[in-house]
């Protein structure tokens, strides 16, 4: 565990780390009647019929068997590193859904429309309660890193290990489709799902079916769980990963509606990763009972014989992956600048080239607007700004300054004239919420040629009125690039109204090829500089000094 001063304490470790699990009732009811359909059309079939026949798989060897078979190198290497990346997702992966215990079939995340939710709170009615309340405590010894509001250490680990999980996923189809390996999980008739069917049959009823020597080949149960893990639940997260990408989502819309909206793709996102989580349980459980030592020579040593040496190896193999959550512990709470730099160094080059040249571009209408819009962040507590907000911001003046030619303070009203626009866009919060709204708004294009900013200014920086988690005024940065993208807006309006106190009044950033906590709020003033590094920590923002947040959130 870790020792933490008192201002992250307050945050990392709360008084109130209460855990449930909520389903909706429709939604539980009706699963678990399919399950139990399934089991129960099993048993009225062996009480009418018996046991449906499976054919006997006849003792083979390698001198008259011409199949594929036997684990080659690459079989077992990817099988390792497969387990340990796919672990490591998952443990990150609930680290970040505790920083928005609650899933969706609906892209406004309205309270109480969730389908599943992880903690035994609702949201009150009769206050601000903010999305940073609502995130749930989450142990380190289930997730990684674990506490509370940890999601920027989280992600780097998501999606350095989404890297490695990306890369063995190719080199194992790869060398599958290259060797005779593919026929092992790819069905090549429709009799398997017959045969499949008869062998759950056995499964349900608590009866094990003839078990095939897994060094030739498996039972058509076992290939349709593979192939399924493989070509299906793979794909899947990856393809559902890519629809929560602001960048995408903003320029294609209808991506994201491949998969019923934002929120479902998170939903099938976090399904997928039970399902991976299920598929182990499962396998480990029949690799056990179906001759442990012996599986596991096939697995780690590829050789089919009943010596001990393949499971010693194994059980070191397995000591390695938890190994590596203790040092991922390590690191996140004694290096978390040095993750936080390696992600960047393995991401961003990437990102520049690929999702941050994406334009977003008009994809929503009135009729799509949210009906409820989370707030986030702390409201200002200076005596200024409640100043300027008792006079509803009439005396509010921005200041544009920095590596420019033209300084400016702009009241709204001079902002206004300087011509507004509106645009219908989803916002996504770091934390997992999304929710569509209207704003209107400078667009940044036509400030930057009003101030004319220098030839050496490569970043601008927009200075709240807020203050940050652990203290201090909240502050972020975007590149020039980012600024002069379509839909860039220094927003006064939200959804046709004057922009409420709470989403940001007098004025709020929106750039919608990224993350929400990039959007400052409460805008104080906007300076150009040269470079993100010459402010704060040099990390490019608040929450990247202090809370380890990407610099360019894309995705």
């Amino acid at each position: 565990m870790v020792s933490f001063d008192a201002a992250h304490e307050a945050v990392h470790y709360p008084p109130d780390r209460r855990f449930r699990i909520w389903i909706r009732p429709s939604i539980l009811i009706g699963t678990g009647s399919a399950i139990l359909a399934v089991i129960v059309a099993s048993w009225i079939q062996v009480a009418i019929g018996g046991l449906p026949h499976i054919p006997p798989v006849p003792q083979t060897y390698p001198n008259n068997f011409a199949g594929p078979h036997g684990f080659p190198l690459w079989v077992r290497y990817s099988h390792f590193f497969n387990f340990l990346f796919v672990m490591m997702l998952i443990r990150s992966g609930i680290s970040i859904l505790m920083d928005h215990p609650r899933l969706y079939f609906n892209d406004d995340c309205t309270p109480g429309t969730e389908w599943i939710r992880f903690t035994p709170l609702k949201v009150p009615r009769d206050r601000v309660w903010t999305a940073k309340d609502d995130a749930r405590y989450i142990t380190p010894l289930v997730g990684t890193p674990g506490y509370r509001h940890t999601i920027g250490v989280a992600r780097v680990w998501h999606f350095i290990d989404v890297h490695g999980f990306i890369i063995t996923g190719i080199f194992f189809i790869i060398m599958l489709f290259d060797t005779e390996q593919w026929r092992r999980i790819v069905p090549t008739s429709s009799v398997v799902l017959l045969q499949a069917w008869n062998t759950w049959v056995h499964y349900s009823t608590f009866n094990l079916p003839p078990e095939p020597n897994g060094f030739y080949g498996y039972n058509a149960l076992q290939q349709i769980a593979y192939f399924a893990v493989v070509f299906v639940f793979g794909p899947a997260a990856i393809l559902t990963g890519i629809a929560m990408s602001p960048a995408v989502v903003n320029r294609f819309p209808s991506y994201a509606r491949l998969f019923g909206g934002r929120q479902s793709a998170r939903s099938i996102h976090f399904l997928t990763m039970l399902s991976f989580f299920a598929f182990i349980i499962v396998h480990v459980t029949l690799v056990a009972m179906t001759g442990f030592r012996r599986n596991m020579n096939h697995i780690v040593l590829g050789t089919d014989n009943q010596q001990s040496l393949g499971m010693i190896l194994g059980f070191i193999g397995i000591a390695v992956v938890f190994f590596s959550w203790v040092v991922a512990h390590y690191i996140s709470w004694n290096h978390p600048r040095g993750l936080q730099h390696a992600l960047k160094f393995v991401t961003y080059p990437m990102q520049l080239l690929t999702l941050n040249k994406l334009k977003p571009q008009p994809g929503y209408t009135e009729q799509d607007i949210s009906p409820y819009f989370w707030p986030n962040g702390k409201m200002p507590v200076s005596e200024e700004w409640k100043r300027l907000a008792a006079n509803d911001f009439r005396d509010f003046k921005l200041k544009v300054g920095g590596l420019v030619e033209n300084p400016v303070e702009l009241s709204l009203a001079d902002i206004e004239k300087l011509g507004e626009v509106d645009h219908i866009t989803m916002h996504h919060c770091i934390q997992g919420w999304s929710g569509i709204a209207k704003w209107g708004g400078l667009p940044m294009d036509k400030l930057i040629a009003l101030v004319r900013p220098k030839s050496q200014a490569g970043t601008v920086a927009f200075y709240s009125f807020g203050p940050a988690l652990y203290g201090g005024s909240y502050y972020d940065t975007q590149s020039m690039e980012n600024v002069l993208k379509p839909q860039c807006l220094l927003a006064t309006r939200m959804n046709g109204e004057r922009l409420p106190e709470v989403y940001g009044a007098p004025l709020r950033l929106r750039v919608e090829n990224q993350l929400g906590y990039k959007m400052v709020k409460w805008i104080e003033r906007i300076e150009f500089i040269e470079s993100e590094k010459l402010v704060g920590k040099g990390e490019g923002g608040k929450n990247e000094d202090d809370e380890y947040f990407d610099l360019l959130p894309n995705i």
